[in-house]
């Protein structure tokens, strides 16, 4: 069974940083982009950044030059670097994966979530 694994989250002040990271176990075969998207309160999951197997990022406009993505094919991990943090990115992170496991040919994957919550 495929399981992502997000953590990292927490309270940080404005302006401050936080790494989350996620990391897919099990009987996984190729992994494509991963991702990360945010649910804040009140609103729809918007994609944050994503990463191709290759290393190409894209990234929300609201978050450009403050978030970074990074991967680890080895360890099979996604990192979301944020920096400059304001209190409207205050949401649940979440991390996604496409990938072809044992059982299943190439499908999206979605860890449980973790907070990330900005103070004024």
């Amino acid at each position: 069974q495929v399981q992502l694994v997000e953590s990292g989250g927490g309270l940080v002040q404005f302006g401050g940083s936080l790494r989350l990271s996620c990391a897919a176990s099990g009987s996984i075969f190729s992994i494509y982009t991963m991702a990360w998207y945010r649910q804040g309160p009140g609103k729809e999951r918007e994609l944050v950044a994503a990463i191709s197997s290759g290393g190409i990022t894209n990234y929300a406009d609201s978050v450009k030059g403050r978030f970074t993505i990074s991967r680890d094919n080895a360890k099979k991990g996604v990192y979301l670097q944020m920096k400059n943090l304001k209190p409207e990115d205050t949401a649940v992170y979440y991390c996604n994966a496409a990938l072809d496991s044992l059982v299943r040919s190439t499908s999206s994957y979605w860890g449980q979530g973790t907070q990330v919550t900005v103070s004024s």
